[in-house]
C-alpha cells in the first residue's frame, strides 16, 4: 500500500472512530445525500433512482469505496445482495452499524479497489459514488471489468477534473490535507469516461454542476430548491460537459473477450 493510500485509510479511520465514539448521534445525517446542500444533490439522487430501477433481490452488488455508507443504505433498500467494500475497517464497522439501524443486511469485507478479493464473474453490479480517484484507473477499471458478469452493470458517480475552478479547489483542499496529490492526479475526465465506456455496449453518461462553484451565492438570493433547479435546467440547455462538476455513468452488456 503506497503512502497516500495510507493516509486516505488514516483520515477514514480517525472519522469513522469519531462518529463510533458519539453515543445517540444520527447516522441518517452524517453523509450522503441527506448532508449536501439540496442544490447540489441531483447527480446522486440520479444515482440511487438508477440503482433502485435496475437492481433487485436477485442481484449480486459490489460497492467500491463505500466509506462510511452515505450512499450504501440506498443499494441496500432495492433488496440486492449488497457487499459493501472499503481499505478503512473502521469505516465499515460504522456502515455496519448504520445499517442495522435501518433494519437492512449488507455484508461487509475490507479491500484494496485495485486488487479485489472475488473470483472472475461474481457480481451482476458494480457501485461507486466519489471513489473511482482512490485507485490507479487502469488497474480498478480492470478490476470492475473481471468481476462483473458478463451482461453485467456499472453504476457510478463522480467529480470530473475538466473545469479549472473546481480543480483549484481540490488543491486548496489537498494543501489542507483533506485529500492526497494522487487523487487529484486520478480524479476521472472525459477520456477515462471514454475508455470506460468501450468495454461495454450500451453506455449512458449525465453530466451536472458548471455552476456549482456560484451556488451558494445563488442559493442565497433564489432559495437552494430553486437554485438547484436553475443549475439543472443550465446543464440540460447548455449540454455541459467538460465544465461540469459532477457525472453519472450507467454502462450495461459487458462485453468480455473469450
Amino acid at each position: 500500500m503506497d503512502d497516500d493510500k495510507r493516509r486516505e485509510m488514516r483520515r477514514y479511520d480517525d472519522r469513522a472512530l469519531t462518529r463510533l465514539s458519539v453515543q445517540g448521534s444520527d447516522r441518517r445525517l452524517d453523509d450522503g445525500i441527506l448532508a449536501m446542500p439540496a442544490y447540489l444533490r441531483s447527480p446522486y439522487l440520479m444515482y440511487e433512482a438508477l440503482s433502485a430501477e435496475s437492481m433487485g433481490p436477485q442481484h449480486a452488488v459490489l460497492e467500491l469505496g463505500a466509506g462510511a455508507g452515505g450512499h450504501t443504505l440506498a443499494l441496500a433498500r432495492t433488496g440486492a445482495q449488497v457487499t459493501a467494500t472499503d481499505i478503512s475497517s473502521h469505516a465499515l464497522e460504522y456502515l455496519s452499524r448504520r445499517v442495522a439501524d435501518e433494519g437492512l443486511v449488507v455484508q461487509t469485507r475490507v479491500a484494496d479497489m485495485e486488487a479485489l478479493p472475488f473470483s472472475e464473474n461474481s457480481f451482476d453490479f458494480v457501485a461507486c459514488a466519489g471513489s473511482l480517484s482512490y485507485g490507479d484507473p487502469t488497474r480498478v477499471d480492470a478490476e470492475i471489468r473481471r468481476v462483473l458478469r458478463p451482461g453485467g452493470c456499472l453504476i457510478c458517480v463522480d467529480s470530473l477534473n475538466h473545469n479549472p475552478i473546481y480543480r483549484l479547489n481540490r488543491l486548496i483542499h489537498c494543501y489542507r490535507g483533506n485529500r492526497t496529490r494522487s487523487t487529484l492526479a486520478r480524479m476521472p475526465d472525459i477520456g477515462r469516461i471514454a475508455q470506460m465506456s468501450r468495454q461495454f455496449r450500451t453506455v449512458q453518461v449525465h453530466y451536472f454542476g458548471a455552476l456549482s462553484f456560484a451556488m451558494p451565492v445563488l442559493g442565497r438570493v433564489l432559495g437552494p430548491v430553486r437554485a438547484g433547479h436553475f443549475s439543472d435546467w443550465f446543464d440540460r440547455t447548455m449540454r455541459v460537459r467538460r465544465s461540469a462538476f459532477k457525472f453519472v455513468l450507467i454502462a450495461r452488456s459487458l462485453e468480455k473477450s473469450l
